[in-house]
């Protein structure tokens, strides 16, 4: 990965929010990659949502050895709560937040692992970009001895959930989170009608080392995925151009699941999102990829892929 620099990267300080639930197992790598971190943050808040396999312990054992670490610890609610739960956990963390000053706040899983440059490299694309909101590095995992794109699909305007760095003027225009699934599609959808860009930077990469899903189950993750798109907003048109490219690509129930998760929206008469302008403008922009014209699904600003890489 390489790094730019920038005469102001040194003088971007931010605050950084994990929520982890039962990540004993990848914790201990994520806080060794941050603690390595030649920008380190004002603030690191890791907020344990009701482990029961000593990620707790973990956590309270760095914020002892590191005083810019944070623990909080959340009462076990006894399920993992896909979507509304990893942000509920996060304003937990945002709300230990004190005096620190900040000009980038960052969502990070606890199942990362990043190089010692990975945030002076994307605080070199902010400080580059000044109507750049939200960024993050491209998710790579281990598939047979090497890593690979996770998701390669995804439109360029999208961040993943568990790697998103908002600038704070982009933040306070967005915030606060929806805590539902699809919070993590609903808040660059709002930040580009607002006039900010969001986009993955495809020449920095971490590894996500638990696979997106893995906990639910490839049917469980497609549905809720479907479900969060339904919740997000999504034109039915635009679902349904989604699934039948989804049909032709592994794995082979995906897109099944996708459709149901989102009809399911539907039948169960499921509340959206609650910002009718930002539903009209994703929409707008989805018929507007459906008819080849230009859209946040189709203006990427960056062309160089990751390349696969030797383990």
């Amino acid at each position: 990965m390489k790094v730019s620099r920038t005469a102001h990267v040194d003088r971007l300080p931010y605050v950084a929010i994990t929520p982890v639930r039962n990540e004993a197992k990848y914790a201990t790598d994520t806080i060794a990659s941050m603690v390595r971190q030649t920008l380190l943050p004002e603030r690191w808040v890791i907020v344990d949502d009701g482990s029961t396999d000593g990620t707790g312990d973990l956590i309270d054992a760095a914020a002892r050895e590191h005083p810019w670490i944070t623990a909080v610890r959340r009462p076990d609610r006894g399920f993992r709560k896909s979507g509304g739960g990893v942000v509920e956990a996060f304003y937990d963390g945002y709300a230990a937040l004190r005096e620190e000053r900040w000009e980038f706040i960052v969502k990070l899983d606890g199942d990362l692992t990043f190089e010692p440059g990975y945030f002076e490299a994307c605080f070199a694309k902010f400080a580059n970009d000044s109507r750049l909101g939200i960024g993050g590095g491209t998710i790579l995992v281990r598939d047979n001895g090497h890593l690979r794109v996770d998701s390669p699909d995804d439109p360029p305007f999208h961040v993943r959930g568990a790697t998103k760095i908002y600038r704070r003027a982009c933040w306070e225009q967005i915030s606060p989170l929806v805590r539902a699934p699809g919070w993590d599609t609903i808040d660059e959808v709002t930040a580009n009608m607002h006039g900010w860009s969001t986009r993955t930077f495809s020449d920095v990469s971490l590894v996500q080392n638990r696979r997106t899903g893995s906990t639910d189950g490839e049917w469980r993750n497609w549905y809720k995925n479907g479900l969060a798109n339904y919740i997000t907003g999504y034109h039915p048109l635009f679902m349904l151009a989604k699934c039948v490219k989804r049909a032709f690509q592994p794995p082979p129930l995906a897109a099944a699941a996708l459709f149901a998760g989102f009809c399911s929206g539907y039948m169960k008469r499921l509340p959206r999102v609650h910002d009718d302008k930002a539903i009209r403008y994703l929409r707008r922009q989805q018929l507007l990829r459906l008819m080849a014209r230009p859209s946040i699904y189709a203006n990427a600003t960056e062309t160089e892929p990751c390349a696969s890489i030797e383990l």
